[in-house]
């Protein structure tokens, strides 16, 4: 079985941050996005193969990132765009990723590398292959009004019997979490696209197939974070750290107040400030100032300046 992590992404909501740097390598805790899913899928003797997708812009960051850690399972596999307005879609990527690496008679397993889930990806499989249908993964978001922004299922016994992406006036609240598996048979993307159907979401391409046969679901109920925007990220990194605290040992923090859910990166530098809710990355400073729920990048610095919810950029200077 092969895997596909879906890393293609240029999360403008979370410009500046991920401006020069994809989302997927942000630190949470004492990983990244990215890893917890690499960690799983190379974990399970199953998936022989581990295939990145992402684009020109930032393939060299994950290139150096996975050489760094050490892994004899990974591919990079690079689309050929290197800005928002050239992507393919995510159904256009993956088709074009299977013709590229010769991928569709081997079972698949197509994963988004923002997700931070609480369930084991070997536990997916594991229901995946007690059908051998295409599967997804499935969660409760329990707020109609947040189901409206993701895939919606409706789930019949053991099969999905609808699903609809984004919909304007949700039924339920059970989303897909962009977690998939097919079998060898159901890797159908270039037969979907040659009907002229959506190329963009994933959703598109399930509906399709529960219009084709059967599709199962697999629910779960631990945490799940789509770190989409700065207020997810933090989520996440709240989840990580448990509420506490995490600074680098060199690191300098003096004559300040840390509260809850802070991470401070090496090098970064702490003044004569409270600091609550907020990523500090290297070498950036904060100086007489109070700072919550912000995130505060490379080199960076605020002086004297009082920030909430803010994403300050590398290099920047506010005071």
């Amino acid at each position: 079985m092969k895997a596909i992590v879906l890393a293609g992404g240029y999360a403008t909501r979370m410009w500046p941050i991920t401006r020069h740097r994809p989302k997927m390598l942000l630190p949470v805790g004492e990983s990244t996005v990215i890893d917890g899913i690499v960690d799983d899928l190379e974990g399970d003797e199953r998936i022989s193969e581990i295939f990145i997708s992402t684009n020109e812009a930032f393939a060299d960051e994950f290139e150096t990132h996975f050489a760094e850690r050490g892994t004899d399972k990974i591919t990079m596999s690079v689309e050929d765009t290197s800005d928002e307005d050239e992507k393919f879609g995510v159904v256009g990527a993956l088709a074009q990723l299977v013709e590229r690496e010769g991928l569709g008679e081997e079972d698949l397993l197509v994963i988004a590398g923002d997700n931070l889930f609480g369930f084991d990806i070997s536990e997916f499989i594991d229901h995946f292959k007690s059908y051998d249908d295409p599967t997804l993964a499935a969660y409760d978001v329990g707020d109609l009004e947040k189901a409206k922004s993701y895939g919606l299922i409706q789930v019949e016994g053991d099969e999905i019997v609808d699903f609809q992406e984004k919909p304007d006036n949700p039924k339920s609240t059970l989303v897909s979490i962009a977690c998939y598996a097919f079998p060898a048979d159901a890797i159908r993307f270039e037969e979907y696209l040659a009907g002229d159907n959506n190329p963009d979401e994933p959703g598109w391409f399930i509906q399709w197939l529960v219009d084709q046969g059967s599709v199962r679901p697999f629910s779960f109920d631990d945490v799940w974070y789509d770190i989409g925007t700065a207020d997810s990220y933090l989520e996440a990194v709240e989840f990580a750290l448990e509420g506490g605290q995490m600074i680098a040992d060199d690191a300098t923090v003096e004559n300040s107040k840390l509260g809850d859910n802070v991470h401070v990166l090496p090098g970064a530098t702490i003044k004569n400030s409270t600091v609550e809710d907020t990523v500090v990355f290297q070498n950036a400073s904060i100086t007489d100032a109070d700072v919550t729920n912000s995130v505060i990048d490379v080199d960076a610095s605020v002086n004297d300046k009082d920030l909430d919810g803010s994403l300050l950029g590398q290099n920047t200077r506010v005071q």
